[in-house]
C-alpha cells in the first residue's frame, strides 16, 4: 500500500528528479541519494522500505553499495531493485545475492518503476506477514481516490509558487554575482547564504506573485465559467516542467503556449492530459511530414509531391492523407503523438522564453481530432534524459552552424564495422561543407539525435570540428 519509504540511489539528476516525481504522485515517500556513499548513510539514517540502485556510479558501484549495506545489521534484509542501462552486463547471479530482488532496465516508463516497486513492496510485506502472524493488523480501508480537485486556496497557491520561485531566482544570482557559492543545477540555496536573497523574500510578496502568475486564478472557482489566463511567467523562473505537472495535477483544460524569439508551441491540455501540440517559427524537423516519413508510412517523393499539389487548400495534411488513403487514422495518430512529443522535448530545454496558459471550454477542432491522450509524466521522463544529454552535447557541439571534418586515418583504422547504421549515415553527412543545421535536415533525423551521433563520433575521434568558417 502507497505510504511506504522507497530510497533511491543514483548519480544521474534526471533519473532521481522523475523517479522522486513519479513515485511520490504514487503516494510514496521518496527520499534520494547522488551517490552510494550518501546512498548508505541515508539508508542509515531513514531505514526506507526499499532501496532503487544504480548500477554504474563514481565512488562506489551497485555491487559496493550492497556489499556496504550487507555489513549493516539493521539494513542487510532491505530489499533492492537494480536500475540498469541497456548493455550493463550485471547478469542474473548478481542479481540474486546481496540483497538484489528484481531489476529494471533504462530507460524505463513510469508505469513500469511504479508496478516494480508495488509488486517488491507488497511481496515483501507478505513474507513479513507470514514470519511474524501475531503482529497482522486488519488493514485500514483505503479512501475513493479522487480527481485532483482545482487549487482553492490563494494562499496555498501563492506559497507554492514563492518556494519555486524563490529557489530558481537563488541559483540564477549564485551563479551570476555570487561566484564564490557553491551551486548545483537544480540546487536551492537557504535565504542565510547571502543577504541579497533576504530581500528578494521581501519583495516577493502576494501582490507581485498575483501580478507575475496571472493573479493565480488558478485559485479562484467564480473563473471557472469562461475562457480566461490563468498562468504565465517566465521559464528560467519558473521551470517548464513544474508548469506541466501542475496543470495535470489540476486536471486543466486549455491551451499552454511557449514562446522563444520567433519560436512558438501551443501545447492543448484536456483534463490534465495533452491532446495535441502545435508549432510555428520552428525547425522544419518538426513538421509531420518528417514522422511520417521516418515511420516508414510513406515515400518521401509521394510526400514532396503531394507538398506541391496541395497549394492553396484549407485542409490539414494529416486529415489529407487520410483521406487520400496514404496512411490510416491510427498511423497519423502515431504520428501526431511523435510530433507533439518531440515539441514538448524541444521546449523542456529553453533556457530562456515566457510561457502562458489560458483555461478554455473547448480545446480547437484540430486538437479534439488529434485526441491523443498523453501523460506528463511520460513526456517528463524522456524530457529530462534528453535535457541532461544536451547538456552534455552542447559542451562540444553549441551551435547549430558548426561544421566538421572526417579523420580519414582514424575511420580507416577504426573500420566501419562498429559504427551503427545511423551513426553510419551521418557519418556520410560529414565532409566539412555541410552544417548540424544541414545534416539535420538531409538525414530527415531529428537535430537532438543528429548532434547525439556526432557528439559519439567526436568522442571516438572519426570526425574533427572545422575551425575555420567554410568559404561561401
Amino acid at each position: 500500500m502507497p505510504g511506504e519509504k522507497i530510497l533511491v540511489i543514483d548519480d544521474s539528476p534526471t533519473i532521481l528528479k522523475v523517479v522522486q516525481l513519479v513515485l511520490t504522485k504514487a503516494g510514496y515517500q521518496v527520499e534520494t541519494a547522488a551517490d552510494g556513499d550518501l546512498g548508505v548513510e541515508a539508508a542509515k539514517e531513514h531505514k526506507p522500505d526499499l532501496i532503487l540502485l544504480d548500477f554504474v556510479m563514481p565512488k562506489m558501484n551497485g555491487y559496493q553499495v550492497c556489499r556496504a549495506l550487507a555489513e549493516e545489521e539493521a539494513l542487510k534484509d532491505l530489499p533492492v531493485v537494480l536500475m540498469s542501462a541497456k548493455g550493463d552486463q550485471i547478469g542474473e547471479r548478481f542479481v540474486k545475492v546481496m540483497g538484489i530482488v528484481d531489476y529494471i532496465t533504462k530507460p524505463f516508463s513510469p508505469e513500469a518503476i511504479t508496478a516494480v516497486v508495488g509488486h517488491t513492496i507488497t511481496k515483501y510485506q507478505q513474507r513479513a506477514q507470514a514470519a511474524s502472524p501475531a503482529e497482522i493488523l486488519p488493514p485500514s480501508p483505503e479512501p475513493a481516490e479522487a480527481p485532483a480537485p482545482l487549487a482553492s486556496d490563494a494562499a496555498d497557491a501563492a506559497a507554492r509558487v514563492r518556494r519555486q520561485a524563490l529557489g530558481a531566482l537563488r541559483t540564477g544570482i549564485a551563479r551570476a554575482v555570487v561566484a564564490k557559492l557553491p551551486v548545483e543545477p537544480g540546487e536551492e540555496l537557504p535565504p542565510e547564504a547571502h543577504p541579497m536573497f533576504g530581500s528578494i523574500e521581501n519583495a516577493l510578496d502576494d501582490n507581485v506573485l498575483e501580478g507575475l502568475l496571472g493573479q493565480l486564478h488558478t485559485a479562484s472557482p467564480e473563473l471557472a465559467g469562461g475562457d480566461d489566463h490563468v498562468l504565465s511567467g517566465e521559464v528560467r523562473v519558473v521551470p517548464l516542467a513544474q508548469v506541466l505537472q501542475l496543470l495535470q495535477d489540476q486536471i486543466q483544460t486549455g491551451i499552454l503556449t511557449v514562446s522563444r524569439g520567433p519560436a512558438r508551441v501551443d501545447v492543448f491540455f484536456r483534463q490534465g492530459k495533452v491532446e495535441f501540440a502545435s508549432a510555428a517559427g520552428v525547425s522544419e524537423e518538426f513538421l509531420l511530414g518528417r514522422f511520417i516519413v521516418n515511420d516508414n508510412l510513406m515515400a518521401k517523393q509521394d510526400l514532396d509531391t503531394l507538398l506541391k499539389s496541395r497549394s492553396g487548400t484549407g485542409q490539414l495534411l494529416g486529415a489529407q492523407l487520410v483521406k487520400l488513403g496514404y496512411i490510416t487514422q491510427a498511423e497519423l495518430k502515431q504520428a501526431m503523438a511523435r510530433q507533439t512529443a518531440e515539441l514538448i522535448y524541444e521546449v523542456l530545454r529553453w533556457s530562456a522564453g515566457r510561457f502562458v496558459f489560458r483555461s478554455t471550454k473547448e480545446l480547437p477542432a484540430m486538437a479534439l481530432d488529434a485526441n491523443l491522450g498523453l501523460t506528463i509524466e511520460g513526456i517528463l521522463m524522456e524530457g529530462f534524459r534528453r535535457v541532461d544529454e544536451w547538456h552534455l552535447i552542447e559542451r562540444e557541439i553549441d551551435n547549430f552552424d558548426s561544421v566538421f571534418v572526417r579523420n580519414e586515418d582514424a575511420v580507416g583504422q577504426m573500420g566501419k564495422g562498429r559504427l551503427t547504421r545511423e551513426e553510419l549515415a551521418i557519418l556520410e553527412f560529414v565532409n566539412g561543407k555541410n552544417t548540424v543545421k544541414e545534416i539535420t535536415r538531409q538525414s530527415r533525423m531529428s537535430s537532438f539525435d543528429v548532434s547525439k551521433m556526432l557528439y559519439r563520433l567526436l568522442s571516438i575521434k572519426l570526425i574533427r570540428k572545422r575551425v575555420a568558417p567554410v568559404a561561401v
